[in-house]
């Protein structure tokens, strides 16, 4: 009987940067020498790969796109390789796997199976920011997206906030980067005077920068210089 392989989750690159600046040796060494890989997309996964120094040639390197829309059949046929005793490994488009992104379904089939899974260490964009803002890190919650429109999207922010308030609890968020300035124009605007709202983007790049500040101080700052910058937004309310 074959022993089957390993599922490795391995951490991608927030931007770009040299691998071993944020990256350790371990994770380098594990994902280089991978040949069956399941990816986000493709793209940027070859593109990861190459700065690793692949010990095998790209286009000997096998990749199964995963999506949100894949079906459990379909997730648990992309685990084939780990079956035929081969590593396998989980990659995301940025950060760590199976945060905020669909590779959770395919850790799971692998659990079901019986399959080793083995995360490896690498830069999670969520926990960076979490523990930059200097807000609670005991209890915080990760609402992925809000709503787009003005009107939802305030509302999405005022019962965040309240739930902060009532629960002591960090809530975080994303938004596509050509809407960051509207959100945070959005907060600046609704939200309390005194919640504290904080700004995290280009984490790990050389334009890093995390701003962590009251409500009442974002309304007289430049937010354009925000604009079209990978961010993580986080707020918590008293």
């Amino acid at each position: 009987m074959t022993t089957p392989g390993r599922l490795y989750v391995v951490p991608n690159l927030l931007g770009m940067v040299a691998p071993a600046a944020v990256l350790p040796q371990r994770t380098i060494d594990i994902a280089r020498g991978l040949a069956y890989f399941v990816v986000e997309t493709p793209k940027s996964a070859r593109a990861f790969i190459k700065t690793l120094g692949p010990l095998h040639a790209m286009q000997d390197v096998a990749m199964t796109v995963l999506d949100a829309q894949a079906e459990r059949g379909a997730v648990e046929a992309m685990l084939a390789p780990a079956r035929a005793g081969h590593d396998l490994g989980l990659v995301s488009d940025a950060g760590c796997p199976a945060v905020a992104d669909p590779g959770a379904a395919l850790v799971a089939a692998a659990h079901r199976e019986g399959i080793r899974v083995t995360p490896l260490v690498g830069p999670s964009a969520l926990l960076l920011a979490l523990m930059a803002s200097g807000m609670s890190g005991q209890h915080f919650s990760f609402h992925g997206y809000l709503p787009v429109k003005d009107g939802a999207r305030v509302a999405a922010l005022l019962r965040l906030e309240a739930e902060s308030r009532s629960q002591s609890r960090t809530q975080m968020f994303i938004e596509t980067p050509y809407r960051n300035v509207g959100m945070l124009t959005a907060m600046a605007g609704s939200l309390r005077p005194e919640t504290r709202v904080c700004a995290a983007v280009d984490l790990t790049l050389a334009t890093e920068s995390v701003v962590s500040q009251t409500s009442a101080r974002w309304r007289g700052a430049d937010l354009s210089v925000y604009a079209k910058r990978p961010a993580i937004f986080l707020l918590q309310a008293s």
